[in-house]
C-alpha cells in the first residue's frame, strides 16, 4: 500500500487536505468551507467547532478523493493569528475564535501604544501592537470566561493538536507562538512580562515545540485509525515558505489569499523596521530560522466585494474587466478593516480616489485588481531596503497566483521576476515536508531542495506601472492622512 502524509491547511475560509506522497507529490485533495461572522462593525469571529468540523470534512473528501494510502503522519498549517480559549477538563470551547482580522482590540492596543509599551514589544516579539495579534485578543476572551475556569488558550494549530489528541496534547509551534505577541524570539520562550502586560497567565498557554516534531497521535478522529503521529504543525504562511524551498537568505515569497503575506529568508535575526515584522520562520532540531515579514490585511478580499458593487456574475469577470482598462483611472485602497504593512494603521479606512465623470467600469476594476500588486510592492521595497543580503527568488502562491494576469502585474510593479506556482497548496506541502522531517521520509532540509517543483516564471514588461504607483501613493497618502515614513525614505 502507498504511504503518505496527510496534510491539513485550515486556512480563514476553507479547510484544506492534501495527501502528499514520499516523493513529495500531490496524491489527492479535499476541501470544506468555514463560516466568518462580522458581530460588530470590524469585529470578525468563527466557530472553533466549525474549524474542526470543517477538518474532519475536507479529510474525509481528500481520502475518498485518493488512492488507498497508509499515512504515516499529520501535518498541519493553519490560519496565524486566530485565537480561541477552551476548558481544560471538558475540552468544549468557551469563546469564539476572534479572526487574525479582527478589530475588537483595537481600543486595548491603543491604549497600549499610548502608554509607551509598543517599543519594548517590539524588541522582545519583533511585531508591533496592532489588532492584528493575539495578545490583546486573548484578554478579551479571559475577561468573558467564567470565573473559576481552567481554560486554554490557543492559535488555530493549538486547537486542532487538541482535538485530534482528544485533548491529550496541549502544544503549538514555535512559528506560531512568534506571531502571538507573547513570545520572547531571541529567549525563545513564553515572556513573563509580556503575559504580564497583556494580562494572560502563561500557564493557559499551549507548550512551545519546534516546527517538525512529535505532537502527540490520533484519537478518536473519524475516518483516522488512532496512534498516526501528528509530526508537524507550522502557520500557513511560513509553510509557503518552507514548501518553496526557500531556504537561502533572501529567498521570498508572497502568498495571497484573503489577506497577504511577503516573507524573506533571513541569515540571523534583524531588529525590524520601516513596517516590517520580524518572526520565527520555522524551527527544526531546537534552531529556529528567522524570515522578515510583511502582513497585509486585506488583498483578494476585496475581489468578490467590487464584483457585487459592480453587479458582475464572479471575480473572473471582474479581472477580466480589469484587463480591458486602457488608461490608468483612480486609486483604491483596500483598507476595510484598516492597514496592515508596511503601514500598520488601525484607523484607516478604504476609498478609492481620483473619480472623474470620465471614470469607466473597467478601471474602477483595474484599481482593485491593483491594489493586491501596489500593496505587495510597498512591502517588497520596505524588505529591499533593510534585507542583508539582495532579494532573489520571490515565489507566488495562494489561489490568485493561478491567474497569470494578476501575477503579471505584480512582476510589473515590482520590476521583479516572479515565480508563479503551478500547485497552489505551497502551505500544506510545506507542512507535509516539515513532518517527513519529523518522520525521517527525509533526512535534511538539502533532501527536501531535491524534490520537484515547477514554476512558471513571469519576468517584468515595460508598462504603466509608475505611472500607477503614483496614483496608488495619492489614494494612501488620502487614505491615512499622513505621508508613511516607509513612503518618504
Amino acid at each position: 500500500m502507498t504511504t503518505a502524509i496527510l496534510a491539513i491547511d485550515q486556512g480563514t475560509t476553507n479547510s484544506k487536505a492534501v495527501l502528499v506522497s514520499t516523493t513529495g507529490e500531490i496524491l489527492s485533495r479535499g476541501s470544506s468551507p468555514v463560516g466568518i461572522e462580522h458581530p460588530q462593525p470590524g469585529w470578525v469571529e468563527q466557530s472553533p467547532l466549525r474549524i474542526w468540523q470543517s477538518v474532519q470534512e475536507a479529510i474525509a473528501a481528500c481520502l475518498q478523493a485518493g488512492p488507498a494510502v497508509d499515512v504515516l503522519g499529520i501535518a498541519i498549517s493553519n490560519q496565524r493569528e486566530s485565537v480561541t480559549v477552551w476548558d481544560a477538563a471538558t475540552g468544549k470551547p468557551l469563546g469564539p475564535v476572534v479572526s487574525w482580522q479582527c478589530r475588537r482590540s483595537a481600543h486595548a492596543c491603543a491604549e497600549l501604544i499610548s502608554a509607551g509599551h509598543a517599543p519594548r514589544v517590539q524588541a522582545l516579539t519583533g511585531l508591533p501592537i496592532d489588532p492584528m495579534f493575539p495578545g490583546p485578543k486573548m484578554k478579551w476572551l479571559l475577561d468573558r470566561v467564567p470565573v473559576g475556569r481552567e481554560v486554554r488558550l490557543g492559535t488555530i494549530d493549538a486547537w486542532l493538536i487538541h482535538c485530534m489528541t482528544d485533548g491529550a496534547v496541549h502544544a503549538c509551534d514555535a512559528a506560531n507562538a512568534a506571531r502571538s505577541q507573547l513570545y520572547d524570539l531571541n529567549r525563545q520562550l513564553w515572556s513573563d512580562e509580556l503575559c504580564e502586560l497583556f494580562g494572560v497567565p502563561k500557564s493557559a498557554l499551549p507548550e512551545v515545540r519546534d516546527s517538525a516534531s512529535r505532537f502527540g497521535e490520533t484519537r478518536n478522529v473519524p475516518g483516522l485509525r488512532d496512534g498516526i503521529p501528528i509530526a508537524s504543525a507550522i502557520g500557513d504562511s511560513h509553510a509557503a515558505l518552507f514548501g518553496h524551498g526557500a531556504f537561502d537568505p533572501g529567498d521570498s515569497k508572497v502568498t495571497f489569499g484573503t489577506g497577504s503575506s511577503i516573507m524573506t529568508t533571513l541569515p540571523r535575526f534583524i531588529a525590524p523596521e520601516r513596517g516590517l515584522t520580524t518572526t520565527i520562520a520555522w524551527s527544526v532540531n531546537s534552531q529556529p530560522t528567522y524570515a522578515f515579514e510583511g502582513n497585509i490585511l486585506v488583498s483578494a478580499a476585496a475581489l468578490p466585494w467590487m464584483v457585487e458593487m459592480l453587479g458582475l456574475p464572479d471575480v473572473k469577470a471582474l479581472i477580466d474587466l480589469a484587463a480591458t482598462a486602457e488608461a490608468c483611472g483612480p486609486g483604491f485602497v483596500p483598507a476595510f478593516v484598516g492597514l496592515g504593512a508596511p503601514y500598520w494603521r488601525a484607523d484607516s479606512r478604504a476609498l478609492f480616489s481620483g473619480i472623474t465623470f470620465n471614470t469607466t467600469r473597467a478601471q474602477m476594476a483595474r484599481a482593485v485588481t491593483d491594489s493586491m500588486a501596489f500593496q505587495v510592492h510597498d512591502v517588497f521595497k520596505a524588505m529591499s531596503v533593510q534585507s542583508p543580503t539582495p532579494l532573489g527568488r520571490l515565489y507566488a502562491d495562494g489561489g490568485p497566483s493561478k491567474n497569470t494576469f494578476l501575477m503579471q502585474c505584480v512582476a510589473d510593479t515590482l520590476n521583479h521576476v516572479i515565480v508563479q506556482c503551478d500547485a497552489p497548496e505551497a502551505s500544506a506541502l510545506g507542512a507535509a515536508y516539515l513532518a517527513g522531517l519529523s518522520l525521517g521520509v527525509w533526512p535534511d532540509l538539502a533532501a527536501i531542495a531535491t524534490l520537484r517543483r515547477v514554476g512558471n516564471p513571469l519576468f517584468p514588461r515595460a508598462s504603466d506601472a509608475a505611472e500607477r504607483l503614483l496614483v496608488w501613493q495619492d489614494a494612501i497618502y488620502r487614505s491615512t492622512l499622513s505621508v508613511p515614513s516607509t513612503m518618504s525614505e
